[in-house]
C-alpha cells in the first residue's frame, strides 16, 4: 500500500478544489465552442501545477511524479484537455529544459515555464513520423552563429499558444539517431508557423497543432544539451509523459464512474434503485475494481521515478493498461445511463470523446506492448 505524505495529499486537495470549481463547471462550454481558455491553463501553471518536476529555485515545487500523478488525476475528473496540458507542461516542457537545459536557458525559460507565465510546446512528431521518432525529416543547418531550422512538426499539444517550443531536428543525417538535436525555439521568430490547427473528436480545450519552421534563425545557445543528444532528450523525458497520460485516464474513469455510482442510486426500475439489480451492480464493481487497479499501476511508476529508478516497463503498463481501461470503464457508465449516456447534454458523451485519444498519444497502445514485451524478453534471455 502507498501511503501519501503531507504535501501529495495538500496538492491533490487543491487540484482537486480547482477542478470542481475552476474546470468541471465550464468544460462544456469549452467543448463546445472549442475555445482555448488560456487564461487558465494559465492558471494552473500559477497554482504551481507546472512547475511539480521542477526545483524551487526556478520556481517549482520539485513535488515528484507521484504528486504529479495525484494531480493530474484530479485536473481530469473536471477537464479532460486541460490535463493533457498539465502533463505535457510538466513531463515534456519543463523536464527536458531543467534536465538538459543550461544555468542561462533555465534562467530564461523553465522559471516562467513553471509558473504559467510561458507557455511551451514538445515538437517531436511529423506528418511521417509519428511512434518512428527516428524518421525525422525536419533539419537544422549551422549558419553564422547558429541554425536555420526547416520542416514541419505534427500534432503539437499547446502548438498554436506556445511562447517557446522544444523542436527535435535532424543536424547531421550521416550519424542516424545519433544526429538528432533539439532547439529551445521562441515562437516568435521569423518563420515560426502555425499552419494548422487540427478538428479534433475530443479534448477541444487544449489545442492540437501543425507547425511549420520556414528557415527559423536561431543563436547557437538554442541548442538543449549537446549537438546530437536529441535522441536521448526526447526518450528521456518518454516515460513521464506516460505516467501522466495515465492518470489522466484514471482521473477521467473515475469521474465517468462517478456519474454512473450516483446515477444508479437515484434512478428508480421496477419500483427500486439501479443499484439493487445485480446487472448494474456487478458492473459497477467491475468498473471500481478496474480504475483502482490502474491507479496503484500509475502510483508504482511514479514511486519508482521518485526513487530515481528506471521505470521504462512500469510506466508503459501504467499507460497501456489505464488508457485501456479507460475507454472501457467510459462506455461502461454510459450503459449505466442507458439513452441519457448518450446526449451531449451529459458529461459522459464528451469524456468518451476526450479519453479515446489516450491510446494513442505519448506512444500507442502497440508501443506500450513492444516495450514491454521487450522486458519480458530481456528478464528471460
Amino acid at each position: 500500500m502507498i501511503e501519501l505524505n503531507d504535501i501529495q495529499r495538500m496538492m491533490r486537495d487543491a487540484a482537486s478544489d480547482f477542478s470542481i470549481n475552476a474546470l468541471k463547471p465550464n468544460s462544456a462550454l469549452w467543448d463546445k465552442s472549442s475555445e482555448i481558455p488560456v487564461d487558465t491553463i494559465r492558471e494552473l501553471g500559477e497554482m504551481g501545477f507546472y512547475g511539480m518536476l521542477v526545483p524551487e529555485s526556478y520556481g517549482g515545487s520539485d513535488a515528484g511524479y507521484l504528486s504529479l500523478a495525484l494531480v493530474v488525476e484530479e485536473i481530469a475528473k473536471g477537464d479532460g484537455a486541460l490535463s493533457t496540458v498539465t502533463s505535457v507542461m510538466n513531463s515534456v516542457v519543463c523536464g527536458p529544459v531543467n534536465a538538459f537545459g543550461s544555468d542561462q536557458q533555465k534562467e530564461q525559460w523553465l522559471t516562467p515555464l513553471a509558473t504559467g507565465e510561458k507557455l511551451g510546446a514538445f515538437c517531436l512528431t511529423e506528418p511521417q513520423a509519428g511512434s518512428d521518432a527516428a524518421a525525422l525529416k525536419t533539419k537544422a543547418t549551422k549558419v553564422d552563429g547558429g541554425w536555420r531550422i526547416s520542416g514541419t512538426k505534427q500534432f503539437i499539444t499547446n502548438g498554436s499558444i506556445c511562447d517557446v517550443a522544444i523542436i527535435f531536428a535532424v543536424t547531421n543525417p550521416e550519424l542516424g539517431k545519433k544526429g538528432m538535436s533539439a532547439f529551445l525555439v521562441p515562437s516568435e521568430l521569423p518563420g515560426f508557423e502555425v499552419t494548422n490547427i487540427e478538428k479534433k473528436m475530443g479534448q477541444h480545450a487544449s489545442d492540437t497543432a501543425q507547425l511549420h519552421f520556414n528557415d527559423v534563425i536561431v543563436p547557437s545557445d538554442a541548442l538543449l544539451g549537446k549537438e546530437g543528444q536529441g535522441y536521448a532528450i526526447a526518450l528521456a523525458n518518454l516515460e513521464g509523459g506516460r505516467i501522466g497520460i495515465a492518470a489522466q485516464c484514471v482521473g477521467m474513469a473515475q469521474a465517468a464512474f462517478d456519474i454512473a455510482a450516483n446515477y444508479a442510486l437515484e434512478r428508480q426500475s421496477f419500483d427500486k434503485p439501479l443499484m439493487e439489480h445485480q446487472a448494474i451492480a456487478f458492473r459497477l464493481a467491475d468498473m471500481d475494481t478496474k480504475i483502482e487497479a490502474a491507479r496503484q499501476l500509475v502510483w508504482l511508476a511514479a514511486c519508482k521515478k521518485d526513487r530515481g529508478e528506471a521505470a521504462l516497463r512500469e510506466a508503459a503498463m501504467a499507460k497501456l493498461m489505464a488508457s485501456e481501461m479507460a475507454e472501457s470503464v467510459v462506455s461502461e457508465a454510459m450503459q449505466v445511463l442507458g439513452g441519457y449516456g448518450y446526449l451531449n447534454d451529459f458529461p459522459l458523451e464528451q469524456i468518451y470523446r476526450d479519453v479515446r485519444v489516450a491510446k494513442i498519444y505519448e506512444g500507442t497502445s502497440d508501443i506500450q506492448k513492444m516495450i514491454i514485451a521487450r522486458d519480458i524478453e530481456k528478464r528471460f534471455s
